[in-house]
């Protein structure tokens, strides 16, 4: 009997099982302020503007042949930053306390789009990881990764 999804099933590398992967992109403008010595400048109140990457992975393929709908993937993102864009994170209730960070700012997002995985926003994707990126610049980003 032949497969509705030829590519859905897991193939053996040296490695481990292959794993699909998507990612969406978006960005998002805030201005934020870092406590610690370390940060040096970046405790005084400064903007920054990150371009955010999402990448969901799957270890197969869903019965049209994708891992997720790039479109609502897109579109569960860009509403999830515009919570955070054009605001100081310092006033807003989530981060007290925490330092905003380009690591925690990964976090914070991907726990986010984990938890509407989780409420259906994707749809019916046997989705097994997402890994949240943000660049600072071209040489410069950090990622979170976590299991779904």
């Amino acid at each position: 009997m032949a497969s509705s999804t030829p590519y859905a099933t897991r193939s053996r590398t040296g490695s481990g099982d292959v794993v699909f992967s998507v990612t969406v992109r978006d960005h998002i403008m805030i201005a934020h302020s870092l406590s610690g010595e370390a940060f040096g400048d970046a405790q005084r109140l400064h903007g920054a503007t990150f371009v955010v990457d999402a990448t969901f992975r799957s270890e197969t393929l869903d019965a049209n042949n994708v891992v997720v709908d790039i479109g609502k993937a897109s579109s569960v993102l860009h509403e999830l930053l515009g919570k955070l864009s054009y605001r100081n994170l310092d006033d807003e209730p989530v981060f007290e306390g925490i330092n905003t960070t380009t690591e925690a700012l990964a976090k914070h997002i991907a726990d986010e789009l984990a938890d509407a995985v989780t409420a259906g926003a994707l749809g019916d994707h046997n989705l097994s990881r997402l890994c949240v990126t943000l660049r600072e610049s071209h040489v410069a980003w950090a990622s979170f990764e976590r299991p779904l």
